[in-house]
């Protein structure tokens, strides 16, 4: 009975697997639609208009280049290639999703809230000054996660090394594509 239980709530589990396959390597995320179905839809068209292609990672934050910041994070941080960006979306906060920034998280990058579009950050170690409330970003309302990293961890520890300035990478790390997998 407990196994039928455990099978039922798996199958009920209604996730996207994405690649992201990079220059240093294939990253596999899994995003919750359910949780965040704003976000997750968002970051598909993006996905799904091949507009990730030739995109890359430029952005590194490390415990080295974010000595100087009150409230520290770990992220890598990419964006699409070529191309339009579309409408920008409504915050889905973690208040609301539930969705924690942890490590491997995968969350959409923004100024203000209701302002992010396509760039997005894979989380290194637990991040919780990026979630509602936290103190990374003045206004409060943190950012807007939507699924994690499965897959490739080590990847995103490589991208994260790279050498940097400013905690730009001297040499982004190419998005080759981001597509669905099933």
């Amino acid at each position: 009975m407990l196994l039928v239980f455990a099978i039922t709530l798996m199958s009920c589990n209604n996730t996207i697997n994405c690649e992201i396959e990079t220059t240093e390597g294939t990253i596999i995320v899994e995003l919750y639609p359910d949780k965040a179905p704003i976000t997750v839809a968002n970051f598909l068209k993006y996905v799904d208009a091949g507009l990730y292609t030739n995109g890359s990672f430029f952005r590194v934050t490390t415990p080295e280049n974010e000595a100087t910041r009150d409230i520290k994070i770990e992220v890598i941080q990419g964006g699409k290639g070529e191309g339009k960006d579309f409408d920008a979306i409504e915050i889905e906060t973690t208040e609301k999703t539930g969705i924690l920034h942890k490590n491997g998280t995968l969350s959409m990058a923004r100024s203000e809230p209701n302002t992010a579009t396509n760039s997005f950050f894979i989380c290194i170690n637990a991040q919780p000054a990026l979630d509602f409330a936290g103190k990374r970003n003045p206004d409060g309302y943190g950012f807007a996660a939507f699924g994690k990293v499965i897959k490739g961890m080590d990847i995103v520890r490589k991208i994260q090394s790279g050498e940097n300035k400013n905690q730009r990478l001297i040499e982004p790390v190419m998005i080759r594509s981001i597509k669905r997998i099933k």
